[in-house]
């Protein structure tokens, strides 16, 4: 019709879409603009630092806004889908969407993986109440990498140990004051340790390698003759690894993986709270070795307090000159499990969710920001220094027969004196409890255990004489790992036991693959029921463990296989 027409003519600016005053999109608000920069500083805006920033914001901030990570993006020239996928990956960024309140102020963690489960972590919760108020709130939390300490909690990141409720609300009360104006690392500088280490002879060894006085083949020589394994879990031969890396054509990086997340592992914080330079000093060496020009150390968010002493050995040992031939780089994780797997670290590293990579190429291949990456962690390089300079000969000496070296078995669980023994490789889980731990808890009797952490399935009393090492476990469906041991009792009804773990796989699972994903779903909702179906579980673990892309979808099912296996008696 005529008037339709004449409605639509052009021209008349009738009927016609007007312009917007502003791009289509998210807008960057000017003030969270200026905070944004503020916090940053003088901070490079490389994508590789992105979750480095996102922590500076929630340390000044308490939390991670949309107006802030809009900010964000603009500032360091990112799609806001790449910022958001990363804030919203990892557990300990709170992030806030438009028009929703912000947390509380003081967030209290509580550990409720198994050792502290078994400590009382449930009652702890119970009384402390899962819901909190205005200023506080009470959450569940995975390991924290205390389980020696068992329960624990983390007001903030002031950790708890032996926690209860008058512990924990002690600890609140002090947060809620200066949580904001504190921050994350705040407070009284940490002690220097490098002067004592040298006086020690620290730092010899490293000198003799940049000197000339050492070749890097000799050096990998005494590392084969020690029989040094990966003592991450993987337990892949060290001399092997580092000869690999310096092969590869540069430039090539190092890797070390400190972020020890597997339930009932604290192996890690025990040596970098006693002796980080002895750690580092390997580190360096082995940067040397396999011509490196750079080392990344990754370590756990749980651990702040190893945190500021990293850094400020790290800063005292590069202005001493001991670093010339690698530049040293801290990262912080964030709360995810996942990044123990080494792909998905080295994505973290680089700014990334935490997704394990397929393989091949292996990350000795290509690594860390597409470079050949030397991937080892605390233990492993902990001992470089004392194996170099006593001899390979020597560290092996120290295991038992056809065991060479020296282990690190964090033990926890219905023991006396639970905590990290340093014993000789092939040491048994009853030597670990009668000779190291103090025995038993009164009260309990050993039924079983944990000999590779929350992976490496669950063994009973009746098995506690076979040498907890590389090699030895697998034909009973079980395996070492990271050498995390916890000891069960009487009192432990096992299906309560892998229930707890397969929660803990289910909550850390990244996403990336159905079998892992959907199956760790699936097996707590099958056996949070109480009544198990063994040939359906069986079924279940097994398309995990052969379709998974890494290790936690792949070794999951592990203690449920083994409660059906060797605890019949807890299934009726």
């Amino acid at each position: 019709p005529a008037e339709t027409g004449d409605r639509f003519q052009r021209g008349t600016g009738q009927g016609r879409r007007k312009g917007r005053p502003f791009n289509k999109g998210r807008q960057v608000d000017p003030s969270a603009l200026e905070e944004v920069r503020a916090v940053l500083g003088a901070a490079p805006r490389r994508r590789d630092l992105l979750i480095e920033h996102l922590h500076a914001l929630q340390d000044r901030f308490g939390h991670l806004s949309a107006r802030h990570l809009a900010a964000l993006a603009h500032e360091m020239r990112l799609a806001m889908a790449e910022v958001w996928e990363v804030a919203t990956f990892y557990a300990h960024f709170d992030v806030v969407k438009e028009d929703a309140a912000p947390p509380p102020a003081v967030t209290v963690r509580v550990c409720d993986s198994l050792s502290c489960a078994l400590a009382g972590a449930e009652r702890l919760l119970a009384a402390l109440g899962e819901a909190g108020g205005s200023e506080v709130r009470v959450v569940r939390a995975p390991c924290m990498g205390a389980c020696d300490k068992a329960p624990v909690a983390a007001v903030g990141h002031r950790l708890v140990e032996h926690a209860d409720a008058a512990a924990v609300e002690g600890a609140v009360e002090g947060a809620v004051e200066g949580v904001l104006a504190g921050g994350h690392h705040q407070g009284a500088a940490a002690p220097v340790l490098l002067d004592a280490y040298r006086a020690a002879g620290g730092y010899g060894l490293l000198r003799r390698c940049l000197d000339g006085a050492l070749t890097p083949e000799a050096v990998i020589a005494e590392l084969e003759a020690a029989g040094l394994r990966g003592l991450g879990g993987a337990g892949f031969p060290t001399a092997r690894k580092w000869s690999l890396v310096r092969q590869a054509s540069g430039p090539r990086l190092v890797a070390v993986n400190a972020d020890e997340g597997e339930p009932g592992t604290f192996k890690d914080r025990w040596y970098l709270e006693r002796d980080p330079h002895r750690m580092l000093e390997g580190m360096l060496v082995a940067a040397w070795a396999v011509g490196a020009e750079a080392v990344y150390v990754y370590l756990r968010d749980e651990y702040p307090a190893v945190h500021a002493v990293l850094r400020a050995e790290i800063a005292a040992l590069v202005a001493a000159g001991l670093a010339p031939h690698a530049d040293i780089h801290l990262r912080r994780g964030a709360g995810a499990y996942i990044c123990g797997e080494e792909s998905a670290m080295i994505e973290s590293i680089e700014g990334k969710r935490g997704l394990p990579r397929h393989r091949p190429p292996y990350v000795a291949q290509r690594g860390l920001f597409g470079c050949p990456t030397l991937v080892n962690n605390v233990e492993t390089l902990w001992w470089v220094r004392d194996i170099v300079e006593q001899g390979g000969a020597w560290f092996a000496a120290q295991g038992k027969p056809g065991h060479p070296g020296l282990r690190s078995y964090s033990v926890s669980g219905r023991v006396r004196n639970p905590g990290v023994k340093v014993v000789p490789a092939g040491t048994t889980a009853r030597e670990l409890i009668d000779a190291h731990s103090g025995g038993m808890l009164d009260g309990h009797a050993f039924k079983g255990y944990l000999p590779g952490g929350a992976s490496g399935g669950i063994l009973p009393a009746s098995m506690a004489d076979l040498p907890l090492d590389f090699g030895q476990l697998e034909k009973h469906g079980s395996f070492v790992g990271s050498h995390a041991v916890v000891i069960l009792s009487d009192r432990d009804d096992m299906k309560d036991v892998a229930l707890n773990l397969m929660r803990f796989f289910e909550d850390e699972s990244c996403g990336q693959c159905t079998p892992c994903r959907a199956g760790t779903e699936k097996a707590v909702a099958l056996m949070a029921g109480g009544h198990w179906d063994p040939g359906l579980l069986e079924e279940l673990t097994t398309v995990m463990r052969d379709a998974s892309i890494c290790g936690l979808g792949q070794a999951a099912g592990n203690p449920v296989l083994s409660v059906m296996k060797f605890f019949p008696e807890d299934l009726r």
